[in-house]
Order: structure tokens, then sequence, then C-alpha cells
């Protein structure tokens, strides 16, 4: 007598329709209660004759005129539009495209938000879109790292002490030799080193790969504040007065309007960080050496009944996870700031780690909530600026809020590699 075997996804997929059926819904819903804002806050709520300027450094070759825009009818209109794809969300059948269009929805939303925000005021959007990409550019690293890790079955919750190992070390040893790209190694030797850390107490002991990553992160947490205090701040010129790397302009595509500038005209680090985003993403889903890494992370021991060292595969990702957070620790002070300071990365290493997620460990995935964070961020900036009357405080902790929002509400049930964060030892 035989038996069928039927997969946990077959048994759970009545569940998850059910479930994205009903999310689907929610997010129609929020949208019409966004329309409601739109309508009643930003449009009817404005008088009439306030209008906003959108402005955009263009490049010397082609220009680009301003954008006036009078702030209640256009709110107004993009209210209705916003209503209507609310309502699209809640009476279309489950499908494809959800995602893609509640974005549009939001994107209607931003539009309508700043052009309230900026009423009476000029807003240069193309700077807003540049700021956006810089402070998108750690994010990347750090989920990059994740995916790195995870796809091969090792947590590394770890990723925020690597990047303050890559930023202290960077801004160190790049402003005592002068050379940026020598402190750009060394950031990413930190990282590693942590990695390797994280490899050998994980795989070699099997301890908690959690504990063992929150250790890490208090460590290089306590060690940085130690040095900044007893040998960055008294030598402050020699050890932590580091140049950044200059903005490398790309022939012919800097030049094309307002989306030049942003994408072909940044520093290492972008593209850098593009170039990774590309490499591993193939790397994962079109080589046999992705397909091995990812047959490690799903279901170790058949991996290792066809020839594939489990162990080895873990220990050089983990190692190489750790690299590319150290780059981008390196990031916040040779390819931004200028200088190391106490605590700098603030806590974006776990919001790394909240865009890995929410990319469902892929790196296209991880790349737009990365963006969403880094327009949250650069929104936040130049609101501020504008004194639209929000108190600071809630400025400051808007990225957060729509990190958690995004990955709570908008996420849903999401399936880890099946071996993820569970040790391995070999029969």
């Amino acid at each position: 007598m035989s038996t069928v075997a039927l997969a946990p996804s077959d048994l759970e997929a009545p569940e998850a329709r059910l479930i994205g059926a009903a999310r689907q819904r929610g997010m129609g819903v929020f949208l019409l209660l966004a329309a409601v804002v739109m309508l009643f806050g930003f449009g009817f709520g404005t008088p009439a004759h306030e209008e906003t300027t959108f402005t955009f450094t263009a490049p010397p070759a082609i220009a680009v005129s301003p954008l006036n825009m009078a702030a209640r009818p256009v709110s107004i209109v993009l209210a209705l539009v916003c209503a209507i794809v609310g309502l699209v969300l809640i009476l279309r059948r489950k499908g494809r495209g959800t995602y893609l269009i509640f974005s549009f929805g939001i994107m209607l939303f931003l539009w309508s938000f700043l052009t309230w925000a900026a009423r009476g005021n000029s807003l240069n959007f193309e700077a807003m879109l540049a700021d956006t990409l810089i402070s998108t550019t750690p994010l990347v690293f750090g989920s990059l790292s994740g995916i790195m890790c995870e796809r091969s079955g090792v947590i590394n919750i770890a990723i925020e002490g690597q990047f303050l190992a890559g930023a202290f070390l960077g801004a160190m040893i790049g402003s005592w030799s002068g050379d940026l790209w020598l402190g750009m190694l060394f950031g990413a030797v930190a990282g590693g080193i942590f990695g390797a850390l994280l490899a050998f107490l994980a795989l070699r002991y099997g301890a908690d790969q959690i504990i063992i990553g929150v250790v890490i992160v208090a460590f290089c947490t306590g060690l940085t504040n130690f040095l900044t205090q007893e040998v960055l701040t008294p030598y402050q010129t020699t050890f932590n007065s580091p140049a950044t790397f200059s903005p490398i302009a790309v022939p012919l595509l800097s030049k094309i309007p307002v989306l030049g500038p942003v994408l072909f005209d940044q520093n290492v680090f972008v593209y850098l960080a593009a170039a990774l985003l590309l490499a591993i993403n193939a790397g994962l889903f079109r080589t046999r050496w992705g397909l091995r890494v990812r047959a490690v992370g799903e279901h170790p021991q058949a991996a290792e009944t066809v020839g594939i060292r489990v162990l080895r595969t873990r220990y050089w990702n983990v190692i190489l996870g750790g690299v590319i957070a150290g780059i981008g620790g390196a990031s916040f002070t040779i390819g931004s700031v200028g200088e190391f300071s106490a605590d700098m990365t603030a806590g974006l290493g776990y919001v790394a780690l909240a865009a890995m997620i929410f990319g469902r460990w892929r790196p296209f995935g991880a790349l737009g909530a990365a963006l969403l964070f880094g327009f949250a961020v650069s929104l936040q900036s130049f609101l501020a600026v504008l004194n639209v009357g929000i108190p600071p405080p809630f400025l400051s902790m808007a990225p957060y809020v729509i990190t958690i929002f995004v990955v709570s509400g908008l996420v849903g049930r999401v399936r880890p590699p099946a071996a993820d964060g569970k040790p391995y030892l070999p029969e």
C-alpha cells in the first residue's frame, strides 16, 4: 500500500490563500483611509492659493524647468485616484500584481504629502532622490550580508556589530594612511573577522546563533566606543579625519535628466552595492554555486549525501557575508560622513535584517525595502528643513515606524530557508 506525502506548503495552501486575500483587502482599506487624509487634510485643508515648486538640479547640457503645482486641486485629484486604487484591491480577486497596485497607491499618497508639506516653498526633488540612494546603500550591503549567511543556513544578527567595526577601522585607516581604498579594505577585513568568529562559534561548537550575534554586537559597540574615547578623540586629526570618496560621473548616462545625476554620479560605494546586488542575485539563482548554497540552507543532510561539503560552504558564506557588511560599515565614514562617532550606525544593521525578510531572502526584494527606508530617512531630513510643524522626535522615529509597519503588515507569512539557524552535525 503506497502513501502520498504532502509537503507543508501543500497543507497550508488554503490558509495561505485566505490570509493573502485578507491582506489584500486590508491594503485596500488602508488606501481608502489614506485617500480620506489626502482629501480633507492635504486637499480641503489647504488654502486654494498655495503652490508647491519642485526643482531639479539638472546637468548643464539639459535644462529641466521647475514644476509648479497647486496643493489643493492636486491633492483632491490624487485622493480620488487613490480611493479608486483602494477599491480595486478590495473588490478584485487575489492574483498577481497586488503589491504593485498597492505601491502605486502609496506613491500617490507620497506625492500628495510632498505637495502639501512643501506648499509655499520649493523642494529639490532630485536632491531628495540622491539622498535616498545614499541612505539606502548601507542597507543594501547589510541585507546582502544577511542573505549570504541565511541562504546557507546561518542567522547573522551581528550585522550591526560588523557595521560598527567596518566604519571604525575604515575611518581610522583611511585617515592614518590617507588612502581611502586601504580604509575600505580594512573595513572589509574587520567585518570578515567577526563573520569568521560567528561561523567558528556557530559551526564548530553549535552555539546559539542569535545569542552569538547579540554578543558580537555588544562587543563591537563597547570596543568602538572605548577606542573612540581613548584613540580617535585625542588624536582626531591623525586617526579620525578621513576624506570621503568623490562622486564618479558615468559618461553620457550622468547627463540623463533627473535620474542621470541620481544614479550615475555617485561614489564608489553606490556602484559597488549595485554590482554586488547583481552578482549575488545571479550567483544564487543562476549558477551551480548558488544551487549548492541554497541546498545547504534547505536540507544539509541531503546536500551532504550528494557530495556538497556543508560546513565549508557555510564557513565561506558567513565570512563573505561579514566582509560585505564591513564594506557597508565603511560606507558610513569614508563614503559619507568623513569621521567615526560612537553608535553612528544607529541600529541600521537590524533594519537591514528587516529589509532581507521583507525581500523574502532575495536581493532585489531586499533592495525594495532598503529604498523605502532610505526614502523615509531622506524625507525626514527634508521635512525638518521645510519646517512643516511636525515635532522633530516624530520625524526621527518615522523611518523606523515605517519599517515596522512594512515588515509586520505587508510581508505576511514568509518562509526562511528550512535549515536557517539549525546546527548541523555531520555523521
